[in-house]
């Protein structure tokens, strides 16, 4: 990453401006031209320095509800298992730690009603238990370059 790139990104986790053309105005923010910023950022998402670009949304103020899960599951059945929990729409995404708890993904509900129905047809469809670990306590940690 050069100072462009953390220029960037320090930028953009400050907000994205809502107007007819928000990329033009972040880059004249940055004294850049808008085809470069893009650039940036697709290069960015493209080398894993990003993992993703795009909105964080408030599930719960907004009527949903989304949890943390975790599963158990033995290496030779692992793509098996992933196949299956990514069939579900509400996974909206999922990882792989080395780690006793070595599946990991988060659901995303509309309602809250729907979470222990979910899990449950999660574990039925797996042959594995899932460990539901929802949200206590919420913290924001932004992280700045120095440009």
């Amino acid at each position: 990453m050069d100072n462009i790139d953390r220029s960037i990104i320090n930028q953009m986790q400050g907000g994205f401006p809502i107007c007819a053309e928000p990329f033009a105005q972040v880059a004249q923010e940055l004294g850049i031209d808008e085809d470069l910023l893009v650039s940036r950022i697709d290069s960015l998402l493209a080398n894993g320095v990003l993992s993703r670009f795009g909105p964080l949304y408030n599930v719960e103020q907004m009527g949903g509800n989304y949890t943390l899960v975790a599963m158990r599951v033995p290496a030779d059945d692992i793509e098996r298992v992933t196949g299956i929990i990514n069939n579900y729409q509400e996974v909206a995404h999922n990882y792989q730690r080395d780690h006793e708890f070595n599946i990991w993904f988060v659901l995303a509900m509309a309602t809250p009603e729907q979470k222990q129905q979910l899990l449950a047809a999660i574990a039925a469809a797996t042959g594995y238990p899932v460990y539901d670990m929802p949200k206590i306590r919420e913290f924001y940690i932004g992280l700045k370059f120095d440009a």
